[in-house]
């Protein structure tokens, strides 16, 4: 999906001062978006990246996204909009050869989950500041938007009506 906002940023080159980014989606990049959220529309997406650098190897980027998705309703159809409005922070942890590569290294790939408080290693210094910003988005939407007051309702079927437990008793009475 080349659509898709993309902003690579040498982090090598940041300064001791920081950085800031500001990432504001085209039309274009918002309806590949939308397409791959499965989204009506997306009248909006943006973000603000703060960047600083913790030392020679370690950064950390605080992020604002702003973002105004409408999905269809899982029961009507009709339009949802919502308001995505998150801040986040990523730490990352540059190395030439990550992690996971050492783990490749030998027979056995070894995938073990990152702990908290760890920073993300990298193995590269160019960083995709968007790639976090659509997957945050992508984790905030709601899985099943609902138009307001709108309660799902099974149809009735007259052949799926609950038999009297009883009915059986009733057939025999009336043979006799």
């Amino acid at each position: 999906m080349s659509d898709v906002p993309s902003h690579i940023y040498h982090l090598g080159r940041l300064g001791v001062a920081g950085d800031r980014v500001v990432i504001d989606a085209s039309e274009d990049e918002r309806a590949a978006i939308a397409k791959l959220a499965s989204l009506a529309r997306l009248p909006r997406f943006s973000g603000t990246v703060d960047l600083k650098k913790l030392s020679a190897t370690r950064y950390r980027l605080d992020y604002t996204l702003n973002a105004d998705p409408v999905q269809a309703c899982v029961v009507t159809l009709t339009d949802v909009p919502a308001i995505v409005e998150k801040s986040f922070t990523r730490e990352l942890h540059f190395s030439a050869v990550s992690s996971r590569a050492k783990a490749e290294i030998g027979d056995e790939i070894i995938i073990s989950p990152e702990e908290d408080g760890q920073p993300e290693e990298i193995d590269s210094l160019q960083f995709d500041l968007a790639g976090p910003l659509l997957e945050e988005f992508l984790l905030a939407l709601d899985p099943y938007p609902r138009a307001p007051g709108v309660v799902f309702q099974p149809p009735q079927d007259p052949l799926d009506a609950p038999e009297n437990p009883f009915a059986a008793l009733k057939g025999l009475k009336s043979r006799q």
